[in-house]
């Protein structure tokens, strides 16, 4: 390759990661060109899936959430503003199709009348076959909805303070002020079982 191949080619780069990038795809579906949302999905959609997941602690319902959160993306795509990262709008719907999922199941708590076996502890007693991932995860999905949304986002998913508060749409301080009030609550439910993990 001679330098002036070369230098075309280092000149051609910059251009297809910007014809890449999400906004350039929403654009792209904004003009009418529909096809582009397959790539938009394929992009976030382990993302969406992890998030639904470790918010309800249920994988039989990741799917079908996961579903509704890209049919109201794909329904609201051409309203997008590109005044945000598109990654902090899709997970704000996501959070608010699992805070949706949850107030639904909260409500019909309500109405169920109550049974003692339906009641799981948060662990088990701890034994050497203990699975010390899912007690974790039982311990998590033990917090209340507003400390463990902002904690599973935050150390699980590696999302910043700023995209936590856009996402939830609440103040950086109270999100902070929650993650605390999580890690608190773990590290006290989690005490019997310190040692293995440490």
């Amino acid at each position: 390759m001679n330098s002036d191949e070369k230098n075309n080619k280092d000149m051609q780069q910059p251009k297809i990661l910007i014809l890449d990038d999400d906004f350039s795809l929403i654009k792209r579906f904004i003009d009418g060109e529909e096809s582009v949302f397959a790539e938009l999905m394929k992009r976030h959609k382990d993302k969406v899936r992890n998030i639904i997941y470790v918010t309800l602690t249920n994988s039989d319902l990741v799917d079908d959430i996961a579903q509704e959160v890209f049919i109201t993306v794909y329904k609201n795509l051409k309203n997008f503003r590109f005044e945000s990262q598109f990654t902090t709008w899709i997970y704000r719907i996501t959070i608010n199709k699992c805070k949706d999922h949850l107030r639904k199941k909260n409500i019909r708590k309500i109405f169920l009348p109550l049974k003692e076996e339906e009641e799981e502890p948060v662990f088990e007693s701890i034994d050497e076959d203990s699975d010390i991932k899912q007690i974790v995860r039982n311990a998590i999905a033990a917090l209340p909805d507003k400390l463990r949304i902002p904690i599973v986002l935050k150390d699980l998913e590696g999302f910043s303070y700023q995209e936590i508060a856009e996402a939830m749409q609440c103040e950086i301080g109270t999100v902070k002020s929650r993650i605390f009030r999580a890690r608190e609550a773990l590290k006290k439910a989690l005490q019997p079982i310190e040692k293995e993990l440490l």
